[in-house]
């Protein structure tokens, strides 16, 4: 049978939708009838885990095509996707709530069906994945869908996991640029644009974003808008002071710098047209890959990772009345990027507390007869605005007790020690919130004392959560340590307060200009290229960002088509499978974006995002971009 059979085969009963990156392409995934069975074949290896896999949302990679002596490169191109993820917000703040599992599946065959083209031969595969929407020639080639009975079936071994808290990624061995979104989203493990395509699936799949290309298909302008208002919270048919008027989409963010480069407001092109509807930010991961998710776009994702969870992971039996002789507690999430709060109320009266975990009802005197304690945990993250997302069981929980004085709790003889705590092996970053929890007794709950390097640290009610960023360290390695009261117990942390540092490397100029106190200028009349490399002192992958005349941080992969290759500025782009990469000054997507030259200076600044989330100074230089003589 030709692969191109094979193909239209596989068509019949696909059930899942996809969504494909930079294509905007949507296609169906496959329904075959075989599942994978533990033993010889696929193996589960925890890749992170950061609590229980009921309690957390899980990421679960597999991989297609890889042979069992090629797995060593599956576990490559997964690490170099988990890095990207992790300098992205939010997944860089909300790291601590997600679980990583790969489950190697090694495949009989070497490569995926119909890579690069419909002729090319069939593999035999653990997951059956393939380009052209599985080799069906009605589709396109960066269409990459996967056997969605099989996929599940793997994800299905690691334990813990249900569909309700897992997202599948498969990963096809292949440099051929491709993937798709959906239940299970795929992306080729090896193209240099690669990990940046998890990112981006993860916001269809988890967060529900839409795309916001102006084109159904590559090179051909999707023309004008002629729907209704958009259920998409990142489009819109309202113009700003309608926005604002009636308290609609993104309105709370107008104005704002956004973090993908420009301002956000009202930037025309999106669901697949090029007018007649608005999106909120020039750039966005969601249209183009190399820029971070806007703040709206990062909005809707901070509640869909948060709602995989519950902020409240342990607390003091509730199922019947506590006594007023005992102290309550409350064991919480720690999100990366910031502290959750904990406001306790006793009859409706807020007290005192100041972010406690544990309250002492014996200091509260409290009369005769039952009252109401609750505990409140929400998450104050600056990354919402949105009071009914703030309010939702996504960003805070509450616990209620009933207090009655006339009890008298049973002494315990639990033994203080710790129960969690932010993970000791790899350094933590210069703006961690690193913590440490512990057991609770009835009468009273043991004291975490911090120590950075010998020196007593103060937190203050909540001594579970230590932010960095409020120590304003000093360049260089620290120590960290959580001793717990009472006990012999103690913790320790490398704290890496030292960003990784970058270097450039251009193609020769015309001429290279040095003033005194301005950067050095480099003079081109034409393409050149720039190189990006990164150093660092303490071990992990560092991802590098560049940036052109303040427009939003990009993260360098090299050249689309070889990862290796420096990156390539002209003065109109270069044009790529229907994209456009490099454009000088005003950037360019797609072909019909303005291709006029930006002659004159222009500053490129770089930057650093090292394993432990510090991120580096920029650092930059100039380009003047002159008409090449006639």
């Amino acid at each position: 049978m030709t692969s191109r059979n094979k193909g239209v085969r596989r068509v019949v009963g696909r059930l899942v939708t996809a969504c494909l990156l930079a294509a905007g392409l949507v296609g169906t995934a496959p329904a075959a009838a075989e599942t994978p069975t533990p033993g010889d074949g696929p193996v589960v290896v925890p890749v992170q885990t950061t609590g229980p896999a009921d309690r957390r949302f899980n990421l679960v990679f597999m991989g297609d095509g890889y042979t069992a002596a090629e797995m060593p490169e599956f576990r490559a191109d997964l690490e170099r996707h988990l890095n990207a993820l992790w300098s992205i917000e939010p997944f860089a703040s909300y790291r601590s709530y997600i679980n990583v599992w790969a489950v190697e599946a090694p495949s009989a065959e070497s490569g995926v069906d119909c890579d690069p083209g419909l002729d090319a031969p069939a593999r035999d595969t653990a997951l059956d994945m393939g380009f052209w929407g599985g080799c069906n020639p009605d589709s396109v080639q960066r269409l990459l869908t996967v056997d969605s009975r099989k996929a599940a079936a793997l994800a299905d071994l690691v334990p813990g996991t249900t569909r309700a808290n897992r997202q599948v990624l498969a990963l096809a061995h292949s440099s051929t640029y491709g993937g798709a979104g959906g239940g299970y989203a795929t992306a080729s493990g090896g193209n240099a644009l690669s990990s940046l395509i998890t990112p981006h699936e993860i916001g269809h799949s988890l967060g529900g974003l839409q795309d916001e290309y102006d084109y159904y298909a590559r090179g051909v302008p999707g023309g004008a808008y002629s729907g209704p208002e958009p259920s998409s919270v990142h489009h819109t048919l309202l113009t700003e002071p309608q926005m604002r008027e009636q308290r609609a989409k993104w309105w709370r963010w107008l104005g704002e710098e956004s973090e993908s480069g420009g301002v956000i407001g009202r930037h025309e092109g999106g669901l697949y047209s090029t007018g007649g509807v608005w999106r909120p930010s020039r750039h966005s991961l969601m249209k183009t890959l190399g820029y971070s998710f806007d703040q709206v776009e990062r909005e809707v994702m901070v509640r869909a990772i948060s709602a995989k969870v519950n902020l409240v992971q342990d607390h003091t039996p509730n199922t019947e009345p506590v006594g007023a002789d005992r102290t309550v507690w409350v064991d919480t999430l720690h999100p990366v990027g910031g502290a959750l709060t904990v406001t306790w109320r006793l009859d409706g009266r807020t007290l005192p507390t100041d972010g406690a975990r544990t309250v002492d009802l014996r200091g509260l005197r409290l009369s005769p007869g039952p009252h109401s304690l609750t505990a409140t945990v929400t998450d104050p993250t600056p990354f919402v605005r949105d009071p009914a997302v703030r309010a939702s069981a996504a960003l805070t929980r509450t616990v209620s007790w009933t207090v009655d004085p006339s009890l008298t709790t049973a002494r315990d003889d639990t033994r203080a020690a710790f129960t969690g705590h932010t993970p000791l092996g790899p350094p933590v970053g210069a703006r961690t919130v690193v913590h440490a929890d512990t057991t609770h007794r009835v009468d009273r709950t043991p004291q975490v004392r911090w120590r950075l390097d010998g020196r007593p640290v103060a937190t203050g009610p909540n001594d579970r959560d230590l932010d960095l960023s409020s120590l304003r360290l000093a360049p260089g390695s620290h120590t960290l340590t959580a001793h717990l009261a009472g006990t012999a117990e103690e913790l320790s942390w490398t704290v890496d307060a030292r960003p990784a540092t970058a270097a450039y490397e251009l193609s020769e100029p015309l001429r290279t200009v040095r003033r005194p106190g301005q950067p050095v200028e480099y003079v081109y009349d034409g393409p050149f290229t720039m190189r990006l490399t990164a150093r660092d002192d303490q071990e992990g992958a560092v991802v590098t960002q560049f940036r052109v005349d303040g427009d939003g941080w990009y993260t360098y992969y090299g050249w689309p088509t070889d990862a290796d290759a420096p990156f390539r500025f002209s003065p109109g782009g270069t044009v790529i499978d229907d994209l456009v990469y490099g454009k000088l000054g005003r950037s360019r997507a797609v072909p019909w974006d303005d291709a006029t030259p930006d002659y004159g200076t222009h500053r490129i600044e770089y930057r650093t995002i090292d394993a432990a989330g510090n991120i580096g100074p920029a650092r930059g230089f100039l380009v003047t971009l002159v008409e090449p003589e006639s």
